[in-house]
């Protein structure tokens, strides 16, 4: 570790989701001296459900967080599919220790990145509303230009900004790729009703859409809706026009399209939309700077994007931590082990099979029939706990979380 006589490493870490703060913990418990910057003017408290499987659970239990957690579930029981009246004719339950559509561990983005942020030590310095226009590096440390004005020197840059971050554009366009799965979502939340009930609910209708209602633990409702269509630039118009696309598409939908609709529009704060694509960057470090989370590997709904950036900021701490105790070790090295590590378990994980986006929207009454019969197969007795571990959870290449001793509590 670093001695009294030596400054502590600086480190930036940009972005404060999931990632950056988990990264920030484990940084800052290993010796180094940690800035951790939201472009958002506060934290961020919105956010749908999500899940937290298989080597993520481990993470949250070697910091120490696991009973926090578990105290703020969503209350999700399980997920139900349902046809046009809303007649359920497939059900997984939820089952502890096990990963299918409602995972042992669900809660709300905003609710998890909380406890994150709260668990960081005084030492963690917290900045809002600023973000990186410029980087500029050398053999010692990297130069960073805010947009507020200031310049700043670090010995290490992390980006863990999502899907859409800025300073991957400024620094790694030549190494990014974008794959888009030819389907728009859009997400938003509901008051609660009476006859709601605690189960994902899951309703597929013929030209490519899907609508869904989930429970939380706040007294109301999360929905989506999702459609299939070539990019159009849905995602970047003004919420008014979106909500008008939206009615247009769902128009003739059965079962609570309607509901979800009305909802989004009386919650209109709490509506927002995403394009299912993948970004697939060549490399993820470039000198001292190196990309994080959905920044390096992010694609729409998998199931896996928040089990990604809770091990991947776990080895990338674990691996720099290193670096202190060895003076022939770099970020550079280090970098190159969390890529190692983790590139598989990326990959396979956040990479959809091509056309999977689609088959999960059917254009045809034949193909709603399909899928409605896959459905039904996958939660028969027979097949449910093959389909539940293999087919309904992506976590595969997974790799082995070495032993950090300071990521420990």
């Amino acid at each position: 570790m670093t001695s009294r006589h030596q400054p502590k490493p600086r480190v930036l870490i940009t972005g404060a989701s999931i990632a950056g703060p988990t990264l920030a913990w484990g940084l800052e418990r290993s010796g180094f001296e940690v800035t951790l910057l939201e472009r958002s003017p506060q934290q961020r408290e919105t956010g749908q459900n999500i899940d937290i499987r298989g080597t993520g659970r481990d993470v949250i239990a070697r910091m120490g967080i696991r009973d926090t957690v578990m105290a703020n579930l969503t209350g999700e029981e399980g997920t139900r599919y349902v046809d046009d009246d809303g007649h359920p004719y497939a059900r997984f339950a939820k089952e502890e220790g096990e990963d299918g559509p409602t995972a042992e561990i669900e809660i709300l983005r905003g609710k998890f990145a909380q406890i994150l942020v709260e668990l960081l030590p005084s030492t963690v310095e917290l900045r809002y509303g600023d973000y990186i226009v410029g980087v500029e590096q050398d053999a010692s440390g990297v130069d960073v230009t805010f947009h507020g004005g200031a310049t700043e020197r670090f010995d290490v840059v992390v980006s863990a900004e999502g899907r859409s971050s800025r300073t991957r554009r400024l620094l790694f366009a030549d190494e990014t790729e974008y794959r888009d799965f030819g389907v728009s979502i859009a997400y938003g939340t509901l008051d609660r009703v009476a006859d709601d009930v605690d189960q994902w609910d899951w309703y597929t209708a013929p030209r490519g859409r899907v609508a869904s209602i989930r429970p939380d633990n706040e007294g109301t409702m999360r929905a989506s809706m999702s459609f299939e269509s070539e990019p159009m630039g849905f995602e970047k118009l003004p919420v008014e026009a979106q909500l008008s696309i939206l009615r247009e598409r769902f128009r003739g939908a059965a079962w609570k399209t309607e509901r979800i609709l009305d909802g989004f529009d009386a919650r209109f704060n709490e509506f927002y939309t995403q394009r299912m694509e993948q970004v697939v960057v060549s490399r993820w470090n470039k000198g001292r700077v190196v990309l994080l989370g959905d920044a390096a590997w992010g694609s729409g709904p998998t199931g896996m994007g928040t089990t990604l950036s809770l091990v991947g900021a776990h080895i990338l701490a674990g691996e720099l931590a290193k670096t202190l105790d060895n003076r022939a070790d770099t970020p550079q090295l280090a970098f190159a082990r969390y890529e190692r590590l983790l590139r598989g378990y990326a990959d396979s994980a956040q990479g959809l099979p091509r056309g999977g986006a689609k088959l999960l929207h059917p254009s045809t009454r034949a193909g709603v029939r399909a899928m409605q019969t896959a459905h039904r197969i996958a939660a028969s007795k027979p097949v449910r706990r093959f389909a539940t571990n293999h087919l309904l959870t992506s976590e595969k290449n997974v790799p082995e979380l070495p032993n950090y001793p300071s990521l420990r509590l």
